[in-house]
């Protein structure tokens, strides 16, 4: 693995191709001679863009791989351009130190090939990555039981990771600190419950390695089967129930709420057991908050969010 470090000062626009001097670097990495033969943009990302490359050794090995870079927003540009994510604890590093620990998973992850996490020579800070098999879940599973099963178990392997303490740790990206509705809110009512029980202490709960953005949008399948998942870069030393409430935060979005209390049952039964408290699904709720420019909640899935935040509030 090859690590460098230097500071970058240039500003891109999210979502811009790599440049030449990127590209060279990525070959380089693979040694004298080898050649970027295809470049293709991935969706996805929040304050980095992925692209697909594929890369020719000079002895005509194929290597399939992923170049994820964090561009940094431009200061002069307007607002609602820059990414949503960010922050110093989001940052290159803390996806190194990640995968690193991944190494040992019995999950399928990227590999870290090179690194260059302060964009010494590449057009931002930059992560080249083995790129695995699969695409993101279809619309509509097939067999819908069996796609929320292997979802649960694949965060058995993350939980069960060694070495988790020396990830940072967790923290809400809600601080509370403003206590605001979504924009689009028609029971504000609810959200001022929510924001009451999230500032009580949390309940007690073990602390593991966990993905932090557990969603359907960062797992891969090929033929009904997991095959990978993806984007570490909010990885942490925490309660697992944070893992569990943002994938069943996600699947109400997606399919309903029913489907989330599918998955839950589907972690209880391959974890033999799990307790798990709502006042976590509450917490995870409230990090779409506040809203702010290029994170705006969708009109649409205001009363869905709404009708589940309801039912969290009455079992609570």
């Amino acid at each position: 693995m090859d690590v460098v470090t230097q500071s970058p000062a240039v500003y891109l626009p999210i979502g811009a191709p790599p440049s030449r001097t990127t590209l060279r670097w990525v070959e380089e990495c693979l040694g004298q001679g080898a050649e970027v033969r295809m470049i293709r943009p991935l969706a996805g990302g929040v304050a980095h863009v992925n692209h697909a490359l594929l890369v020719e050794s000079r002895a005509g090995s194929a290597h399939r791989l992923v170049l994820r870079r964090w561009l940094p927003p431009d200061p002069a540009g307007p607002q609602d351009a820059r990414p949503a994510g960010g922050g110093p604890d989001f940052s290159p590093e803390r996806e190194i130190a990640a995968l690193a620990l991944l190494a040992g998973a019995q999950i399928p992850t990227p590999a870290l090939v090179a690194a260059d996490p302060a964009g010494a020579y590449c057009d931002a800070p930059a992560l080249l990555i083995t790129r695995l098999i699969g695409h993101p879940p279809r619309p509509a599973p097939d067999d819908l039981p069996e796609y929320l099963i292997q979802l649960a178990a694949a965060l058995l392997g993350v939980h069960a990771l060694n070495g988790a303490s020396t990830m940072p740790p967790y923290v809400p990206y809600n601080r509370l600190a403003l206590r605001t509705p979504p924009r689009h809110a028609v029971r504000t009512e609810l959200w001022q419950r929510a924001y009451d029980i999230a500032s009580k202490p949390a309940p007690d709960a073990p602390s593991r390695f966990i993905h932090r953005d557990y969603q359907p949008d960062n797992t891969l399948w090929s033929y009904g089967r997991l095959t990978g998942v993806v984007d570490w870069s909010d990885a942490s030393y925490g309660p697992i129930a944070v893992d569990i409430a943002r994938m069943r935060l996600s699947l109400v979005l997606r399919y309903g709420r029913p489907v989330a209390d599918r998955f839950l049952a589907a972690f209880d039964q391959v974890s033999g057991g799990y307790p798990h408290d709502p006042y976590w699904d509450v917490r995870c709720l409230l990090d779409l908050l506040p809203e702010a420019p290029g994170r705006i909640l969708d009109e649409a899935h205001v009363p869905l969010i709404e009708d589940y935040l309801a039912v969290l509030l009455a079992e609570l």
